[in-house]
């Protein structure tokens, strides 16, 4: 059997393109003892991942130039050197853009298909639900009555934000990139309202829905909407730094908040994350959030593109021109 991986062939300026990339192929491996043979069936695709690609300092070093694109997946066992795996099994964990990973059991987290089909388990009841949860409800500390808004309202993490803001009790507005993306918000998952960026003024807009000002901002987008939002900060409020997708694929220096001042103004205090630091938690978060979708409480929708690997980089590029609707994932196998 051969494996076919997508490498990481340049450091891209800007968008990533052509160029970023290298298809190749070899033989697939064979899992020593405490390892496990995965083959791959789906793979998150997630804005963090343009970050991976700069070598710069971060929260995680950076994928090499020549290695396998970093991503997340969900897979099947097919043969496994660790007893706690059977074949067949079915597994998340880092396998990254790659027909078949060989991977340390200690690595891999199982999946169960009768709780949640595989998609699932990286978009509700993977990193975009545990980012949701605890950039929410730990760092941004919502609480009923507090007025949350959230950018990118219609991805991954920010539809989830915005659903889990109305079940604690909170009034929410979420910012979308189109009236579709915006009915779907209000219609859909119960947001109090959605604002268009690309049709309305974005500052006339909050101050309408939010007249006494925001107090948690779950921030994905970052630049110059982050500084229109601060500027509309309640007394006390909490500004969570979960991403800046518009800053991601920028060519200059990347645009930092200008408008920080008022968080002195609004005695408010603005904090980023890594939902990696909440690990001893997920099973918690999991338990929950797979509680209310059950129950019909919390709307978890996937945006899944049928493809093999060489379908990632322009299915990557789908989010950065914002044409995915909750979480983006590419199927590579059933």
């Amino acid at each position: 059997m051969s494996n076919r991986q997508i490498r990481l062939a340049a450091r891209p300026v800007g968008l990533p393109d052509e160029n970023s990339w290298q298809l190749t192929e070899e033989p697939v491996g064979t899992p020593g003892e405490g390892e496990v043979l995965v083959r791959t069936l789906c793979l998150s695709l997630d804005p963090a991942m343009r970050g991976w690609m700069n070598d710069v300092r971060s929260y995680i070093p950076p994928v090499a130039i020549g290695a396998v694109m970093r991503a997340a997946g969900v897979g099947r066992v097919v043969a496994s050197g660790d007893e706690r795996f059977a074949e067949g099994a079915y597994v998340s964990g880092a396998v990254g853009v790659q027909e078949y990973a060989v991977l340390r059991g200690d690595d891999l987290q199982p999946v169960d298909l009768d709780v949640a089909p595989p998609a699932r388990w990286l978009g509700a009841l993977g990193m975009s639900g545990m980012t949701a949860y605890f950039g929410l409800l730990d760092v941004g500390a919502a609480k009923e009555g507090d007025v949350v808004v959230v950018s990118g309202a219609a991805g991954a993490t920010g539809s989830l934000v915005g659903q889990i803001a109305k079940l604690k009790g909170c009034k929410v507005i979420g910012i979308a990139g189109g009236a579709e993306k915006c009915r779907w918000l209000v219609d859909e998952l119960g947001f109090d309202a959605a604002i268009d960026y690309k049709s309305v003024d974005l500052k006339e807009a909050l101050r309408e829905h939010a007249p006494k000002g925001v107090d948690v901002y779950f921030d994905n987008v970052g630049g110059e909407m982050l500084d229109t939002v601060l500027a509309r900060l309640a007394r006390g409020a909490r500004v969570v730094i979960c991403g800046a997708i518009s800053q991601y694929n920028a060519t200059e220096q990347v645009q930092g908040p200008r408008n920080y001042l008022q968080l002195l103004v609004a005695r408010a205090r603005m904090e980023g994350f890594v939902v990696f630091d909440y690990a001893n938690r997920f099973r918690e978060a999991a338990k929950e959030l797979a509680g209310w979708i059950a129950e019909g409480r919390l709307v978890a929708r996937e945006d899944i593109v049928d493809g093999g690997v060489d379908a990632f980089p322009a299915t990557l590029n789908k989010l950065f021109r914002g044409e995915n609707t909750g979480k983006l994932i590419l199927r590579l196998a059933d």
